[in-house]
């Protein structure tokens, strides 16, 4: 299984729009945002719309960084909110004692 904590604790993106994102994940709603962002009827567990949602910042990011007209602030926005409230449904790695 893959550690979706670790991965998106090294993920490097500018500060504003990490701050962007935690705010605005008190408003993030499982069916409508996943329906709309990636495009499917009903949400899967988030064990499976992670990988997804992950693609698909990255994408964003990559024209992000090449300065294409092309890139979409508020959809990257939506992304990072639904990747963030999508690691929360997570359950949490046993602690071993």
């Amino acid at each position: 299984m893959t550690d979706f904590r670790a991965l998106l604790a090294d993920l490097r993106r500018p500060r504003l729009l990490i701050r962007a994102a935690r705010y605005g994940m008190a408003d993030y709603r499982r069916d409508r945002d996943l329906k709309r962002l990636l495009r499917q009827d009903r949400p899967l567990g988030p064990e499976k719309t992670l990988p997804r949602l992950i693609d698909e910042e990255e994408r964003l990011e990559a024209i992000r960084r090449a300065g294409d007209a092309s890139y979409s602030l508020n959809q990257h926005i939506e992304v990072l909110i639904a990747l963030m409230s999508e690691l929360h449904l997570l359950p949490r790695p046993q602690q071993s004692l």
